[in-house]
């Protein structure tokens, strides 16, 4: 097996991560939430996140590194903010504020990630751009329904 860098590791594992927490989100959210339009567009979004996820694990894999998953605290977590966040609001507006928010979080982190990681494969940082291009397209795409 062929060991790869930490920092090239480590990039693999915050794609792997933050695709994932994507596709959990969505998961809980297309439970909610009721409009057409807008749960084709977190559809959407879910199968870019499952792309990137399997695309992050394969690279880990091929490189001898298990995936790093989010933890149960981490879920549970998520879940009790969806559910507290949208308790009293589950308009579309709201919820497209709240994924707008998560994405915006994944552009700054995939953002200093990048930066952080200049020298890691260039495999490894065309996922990672990827990625960041996805969380922006995201924030994007979601406007439309504030």
């Amino acid at each position: 097996m062929t060991e790869i860098k930490t920092t090239t590791e480590e990039l693999l594992q915050f794609v792997y991560k933050n695709s994932e927490m994507g596709i959990v989100t969505i998961d809980q959210l297309l439970g909610i939430v009721k409009d057409k339009e807008f749960r084709e567009q977190l559809e959407t979004q879910r199968k870019e996140y499952g792309e990137i996820c399997r695309e992050a694990k394969e690279l880990l894999n091929e490189n001898g590194v298990d995936e790093k998953g989010l933890n149960a605290f981490q879920k549970v977590r998520s879940y009790l903010m969806i559910d507290m966040g949208t308790m009293a609001d589950k308009s579309v507006s709201h919820i497209a504020e709240m994924m707008m928010i998560g994405s915006n979080m994944g552009v700054i982190k995939s953002l200093q990630n990048l930066r952080r990681n200049k020298d890691a494969e260039p495999k490894i940082t065309a996922l990672m751009e990827r990625l960041h291009k996805t969380e922006e397209n995201n924030v994007q795409q979601l406007k439309k329904f504030l």
